[in-house]
């Protein structure tokens, strides 16, 4: 997607070999027509995979997920990072490793909004690990239905979780790869 790969240029932050900072159009600011544009993407690869949702984590795969989920005619659903009062009892857990903050925290899915029938399409703003994508396709997995694809925004190529889930077979399609990150220089494939 070259408008997404111009603005992670004149915007994007590369603070060193792992971190990119997006913050003005994707998880602080947040460019409407951008995501807009992302949901278009994701609904031309995706439109013929049979998704019936679109699910995402909280809080940064939020925009493009309901961009996406509106050009698709479809309902999304958002995983919990946060611990809830209201979500107790019927839900669906797995632990999930932050490798942006560095932490675990228990990603939360409610039974209410998951069916056997349903295949999920996950949209999330990077893969970096795979380790948050692993974890909601573990939440769709243990309801019992399937993982239709993964939609990625930004993928970090050089780091393992793209071949992690081309190995386990899912359907990835990200809008930008990068294949190098040094403070201050950012490459693409």
């Amino acid at each position: 997607m070259d408008s997404l790969k111009e603005r992670i240029l004149k915007e994007g932050k590369a603070l060193d070999e792992t971190v990119l900072k997006v913050d003005s159009f994707l998880n602080h600011g947040v460019d409407p027509k951008l995501m807009y544009d992302m949901g278009t993407h994701f609904k031309k690869y995706f439109e013929k995979h049979g998704i019936t949702k679109i699910f995402t984590i909280e809080s940064s795969g939020i925009a493009p997920a309901v961009m996406t989920a509106m050009q698709m005619d479809l309902s999304m659903v958002t995983l919990k990072k946060q611990k809830s009062k209201i979500l107790n009892g019927g839900v669906y857990q797995t632990t999930v490793h932050s490798f942006t903050k560095g932490l675990d925290y228990e990603l939360t899915l409610s039974k209410d909004y998951i069916s056997k029938i349903d295949k999920v399409l996950i949209i999330d703003d990077f893969l970096a690990n795979g380790e948050a994508a692993l974890g909601a396709i573990r939440l769709v997995e243990e309801a019992g239905a399937t993982v239709g694809g993964v939609g990625i925004v930004i993928e970090k190529s050089f780091q393992p979780g793209r071949k992690m889930l081309d190995e386990k077979g899912y359907d990835v399609y990200s809008l930008a790869r990068i294949s190098k990150l040094q403070k201050g220089s950012i490459e693409f494939y």
